[in-house]
């Protein structure tokens, strides 16, 4: 049996892919679940120079008949082959408002928790009194909470080598945003018994709409903060991605996972004005036990 031990993580913002379990051929009527907690540091945004640490719920959930519930992301696994996993999926893009993305945990609690770093003073933005303003955000449309669409295929190049493409669409002030996340994994187990660790590289494709909700500048924005410009940025590559999540299996029930990334803005998005830092990370740890 082939199984990756995935326990996706609630999604650091709304422009981190939404991940899939691998299928797991299960008997009829059965389920394989995971609830667990622990912490994560990430940028405060896409794009942003301080962080937050926060509480980080874990779920994952994944039915005989090929349903899975994964963080934020809810899928149907509909095929039968062993190389390949296709299927829809709706996944949660989360709220931004000028504190941040809001770290939401669909159907646990709401991600809440203190900046862990300095805010950032670049490049000097001064306010309309004169004096000097370092949230980007501020001025800007909140963007609200969406349902997005969308499917998944992944082809297993080897037992252990897997190459994933998620595609969500329904972001944005006009529900036109679209995302391809392209990404190799691969996964070496029992290295260490009871050790598993999956190592991934990726590279994110957006459309204009979905550039300009999340980097973008309106006319109207720019305005009011009197110090942005108007930035409108186009289709293209948004980030590129590399990552390890670290699993261990302290009994059969009970399990350590462990993640960081590290991603990098390129294109239009690096470009834009609300970018403070290019190249981020992101760290998580938890405890999960299986039902």
């Amino acid at each position: 049996m082939r199984q990756y031990l995935f326990l996706v993580i609630a999604s650091v913002c709304g422009t981190v892919a939404a991940q899939t379990p691998a299928t797991n051929p299960m008997p009829d009527g059965s389920r394989d679940m995971y609830i667990g907690v622990g912490a994560q540091s990430v940028p405060r945004y896409d794009g942003a120079s301080d962080r937050r640490t926060l509480a980080l719920p874990v779920l994952q959930v994944q039915w005989s008949n090929g349903v899975f519930v994964s963080g934020t992301t809810l899928g149907w696994h509909l095929s039968q082959s062993p190389s390949m996993e296709f299927g829809p999926m709706l996944a949660l893009s989360p709220r931004r408002d000028q504190d941040g993305v809001s770290f939401s945990f669909s159907g646990v609690s709401e991600g809440s928790g203190a900046r862990m770093a300095h805010t950032s003073f670049r490049p000097g933005e001064f306010n309309e009194r004169g004096e000097l303003d370092a949230n980007r955000l501020r001025d800007m449309d909140v963007v609200k909470r969406r349902v997005l669409a969308g499917g998944f295929f992944n082809y297993y190049l080897s037992p252990k080598l897997r190459l994933t493409n998620t595609l969500t669409y329904g972001s944005g002030r006009e529900h036109n945003g679209a995302r391809l996340h392209t990404a190799l994994q691969y996964m070496m187990e029992d290295v260490v018994p009871h050790h598993t660790f999956v190592l991934s590289a990726g590279v994110s494709v957006v459309n204009r709409a979905y550039n300009e909700t999340w980097f973008g500048v309106t006319q109207e924005e720019a305005d009011r903060s009197g110090v942005k410009d108007f930035y409108r940025p186009g289709a293209g590559v948004q980030d590129v991605r590399a990552g390890v999540r670290w699993n261990w299996a302290l009994s059969p029930s009970w399990m350590l996972t462990s993640g960081a990334t590290v991603n990098r803005l390129v294109g239009d998005a690096k470009d834009s004005p609300l970018v403070e830092r290019s190249t981020n990370y992101s760290i998580s740890t938890a405890l999960a036990y299986r039902f």
